[in-house]
């Protein structure tokens, strides 16, 4: 069995301005390094190690991951990354049309040059079975993004959903058996707890 770890990154500067980051990037703030070094000594408390490490392609993510494990021997993979908005990157997030499913837009922003709900999921799990598959039976841990988070839950286990966006550096634990991904459990290492359901 493969122990797949998908974790957010630590606050950032457009999370605090309340910006829509998706694929522009934005520096981890003091308090976001301080959040990825908590997640260090929660690791460290738990006895969690893992084999493999991957993080998506921005800044907040390789910073979160490289303070999360003091590890520079990872890999960085396009696929885990934040939904492409198009020409809403960067623009406040009360832009966001309103929604009935946590982190769900269906197709609204492929209209404006990002991309659509389908090609989103598509594209997260997609690459989160690319990594699985190179290491069957390894503990992997992915530093990714709240929306591809959320999306990656909903569509392996269409039952689950977030009420609410999961918080700076939470991570989602999946065990994939080759050919499924099974939600275990999801880990706020800032507070040091474990939630089954949610």
């Amino acid at each position: 069995m493969t122990r797949f770890y998908l974790m957010r990154h630590g606050q950032t500067l457009f999370n605090i301005l309340n910006r829509i980051q998706g694929w522009c990037d934005s520096p981890l703030t003091e308090k976001g390094q301080d959040q990825a070094r908590q997640v260090r000594a929660y690791f460290e408390k738990h006895g969690l190690t893992f084999d493999q490490y991957y993080c998506t392609t921005t800044e907040r993510a390789s910073d979160t991951l490289e303070l999360a494990t003091g590890r520079t021997d990872y890999k960085r993979v396009k696929g885990l990354k934040e939904m492409h908005f198009g020409i809403f990157e960067g623009q406040p997030e009360y832009l966001h049309p309103k929604i009935q499913i946590q982190g769900h837009f269906g197709d609204h922003y492929a209209q404006f040059g990002g991309e659509s709900q389908d090609q989103f999921v598509e594209r997260v799990v997609n690459g989160a079975r690319e990594i699985v598959d190179k290491h069957p039976n390894q503990s992997i841990l992915a530093v990714s993004h709240a929306g591809a988070l959320m999306t990656f839950l909903h569509a392996v286990e269409p039952e689950r959903a977030f009420q609410s966006c999961p918080g700076n550096c939470a991570i989602l634990v999946f065990d994939y058996d080759g050919s499924n991904f099974h939600f275990v459990k999801l880990i706020d290492p800032l507070t040091d707890q474990e939630l089954v359901e949610f």
